[in-house]
């Protein structure tokens, strides 16, 4: 991947020491040359980066440096699956953002994307106003876990009614492995999740490397989108929106999960935010409509590089 000036974009990975565990990272880009570099932080909770990958693509737009990292449990980072739900808390994990941005030498000057459970993350981080955030990018995300359950459940009703019965029957039955179960989920996810088919490389590696290590989903969600009864289950950030005291942007998409209603919290309650709705797109507009996206994220960006 080559940058503007048409120069090889440089990359490296490497792990930070976190407690007695390791954090992977991997950083597109120069750190160094004045541009605001991005964190990126993935959804889930419970995924990995790699469905988020393309994001590296805004260095090849304006040249700032974008670091994607795997959160604790996750990917190409220590996995713990003899920790029980107690364990992973949203404390965990912004610690975990902390430390990564002092081992990359960045806390004083960066912005941060949060995708999802990323954005939530991300709230979390932002409402305690840390001196170096310049702004930050809520994507397709949340500012309260009961209402995108209700809004999850209002779109499951509108799937066909056979779906719907697959997915009852087997929720009733605890048979949520069953073959015709995750078909039926697929349907949902194909209208709501990625409306790409096939999928993209990137978000199948996603989706089977949290089938083999679902310890933090199921600990912090649930077993599915519909009944999220982990330990975010009551989770709501609403009433401190106000703290944020950096540029936001809000992106999601027309089909998303995350819809207008899971969204008005963000726009109404942070001070200073812009809203774009990707028209094409579900839950992932990096994938579903990747150019436009991350010409829209690197946009905002350069108003906040000064």
């Amino acid at each position: 991947m080559q940058g503007p000036d048409g120069t090889d974009i440089p990359t490296r990975e490497g792990k930070a020491a976190f407690g007695a565990w390791q954090t992977w990272y991997r950083v597109t880009g120069d750190l160094t040359n004045g541009k605001l570099p991005l964190v990126i932080a993935h959804g889930g909770p419970g995924c990995t980066h790699d469905y988020v990958d393309s994001f590296k693509g805004i260095t090849a737009l304006d040249g700032r440096a974008v670091i994607h990292y795997d959160q604790l449990g996750n990917g190409n980072s220590t996995h713990l699956p003899e920790k029980g739900p107690a364990f992973w808390t949203v404390k965990l994990f912004l610690a975990e953002l902390d430390n990564l941005l002092a081992h990359l030498g960045i806390a004083d000057r960066y912005a941060l994307l949060g995708q999802s459970w990323g954005g939530m993350l991300g709230g979390e981080h932002a409402v305690r106003r840390p001196k170096g955030l310049k702004a930050i990018i809520f994507a397709n995300s949340l500012a309260s876990m009961p209402t995108w359950v209700a809004e999850a459940n209002r779109l499951r009703a509108e799937l066909p009614p056979e779906v719907q019965d697959t997915l009852l029957r087997h929720e009733r039955a605890g048979t949520l492995s069953d073959p015709d179960y995750l078909a039926a989920s697929r349907v949902f996810y194909l209208r709501h999740v990625c409306r790409l088919d096939p999928w993209p490389p990137e978000v199948t590696r996603t989706f089977a490397l949290m089938e083999r290590d679902s310890t933090v989903y199921n600990a912090m969600n649930g077993p599915t989108e519909f009944h999220v009864i982990g330990t975010m289950k009551d989770w709501t950030i609403e009433d401190r929106l106000p703290l944020i005291n950096v540029p936001a942007l809000v992106i999601s998409g027309r089909y998303d999960e995350a819809t207008p209603l899971v969204t008005k919290p963000l726009v109404e309650n942070i001070p200073d935010v812009r809203w774009v709705l990707f028209e094409h797109s579900s839950h992932m507009p990096h994938v579903e409509e990747k150019d436009l996206c991350l010409a829209t994220v690197s946009d905002f960006l350069k108003l906040c590089d000064g």
